[in-house]
């Protein structure tokens, strides 16, 4: 797979790295920030261990219908590192299909690297396909700038 494909995405964050660590790891804060502005969200289940996962619930302004997003966590290194791999679900906890695009890869693989760096945390998330097509792969790669922008824009709630 070329490196092409693969999404970097680098933030630096006027907070503790403990503090983000709890961020995306604990189901208080998830519920939080996790997914877009005036998004409804709902933590299904939590299981923040090697083989567990967190599967949610998010309903768009607006309307009653959930769509169900699950990351499964694959690696663990406190406050410093934490691969897992994300995408739609169905109510039940299994991967499913964009309802948006089936040509969507069915499973990106992340990798969440947290540093400190002059008493901020310097947060990197990459990711890439996991399993997929080379046309997924292409499609992933042809969305990097509205993946970007994604992240880029306001989340739920702060983070507080």
């Amino acid at each position: 797979m070329s490196d092409t494909i693969e999404l970097v995405l680098t933030r630096t964050l006027d907070a503790p790295r403990s503090l983000v660590w709890r961020l995306w790891t604990e189901a208080a804060h998830l519920e939080h920030w996790w997914g877009p502005a005036g998004f409804g969200m709902k933590v299904a289940n939590l299981d923040f261990r090697v083989g567990g996962q967190f599967h949610y619930a998010m309903t768009p302004p607006g309307s009653s219908q959930a769509m169900w997003g699950l990351f499964l966590y694959d690696e663990i290194e406190a406050e410093d590192r934490l691969v897992f791999r994300s995408g739609f679900s169905d109510d039940g906890g299994n991967f499913a299909r964009n309802p948006f695009n089936q040509a969507w890869p069915l499973e990106i693989r992340n990798e969440l690297l947290l540093s400190e760096q002059n008493g901020k945390t310097v947060l990197t998330l990459k990711g890439r396909p996991y399993n997929a097509t080379p046309e997924e792969e292409r499609l992933f790669a042809e969305n990097h700038a509205n993946v970007n922008q994604g992240f880029a824009g306001p989340t739920r709630r702060s983070c507080e």
